[in-house]
């Protein structure tokens, strides 16, 4: 699994969580109403130091991460969060990983 996480979208994070370089910004499976990967969950995020992180990718001066137990959400696909001007909010693309160097920022 892998991450890309576009300049834009790390400048949001920055903006609305008001965070500082060095921050962790913490990805990870949530029950949810809306749609993700699978029916019931999303990703959510936290502004956290890791635990037993097992993937990460830092941009901006932040470090964003998943952990070990949380993996399961991703199996079998790649993760880009890239801006969306139109809503001024983050957008999660999966990419399978089968369509490996598919991830654009």
């Amino acid at each position: 699994m892998e991450m890309l996480i576009s300049n834009e979208a790390a400048a949001w994070f920055k903006r609305e969580l008001a965070l500082k370089e060095g921050a962790y910004i913490r990805l990870f499976p949530r029950y949810s109403s809306g749609g993700g990967l699978h029916p019931g969950f999303s990703l959510g995020i936290a502004n956290e130091p890791p635990g037993r992180q097992a993937v990460q990718t830092e941009q901006a001066g932040i470090v964003f991460y998943m952990e070990e137990q949380d993996l399961w959400y991703m199996e079998g696909y790649n993760l880009s969060i890239v801006y969306s001007e139109a809503e001024d909010d983050i957008e999660y693309v999966y990419v399978p990983e089968a369509a490996a160097g598919v991830l654009k920022e």
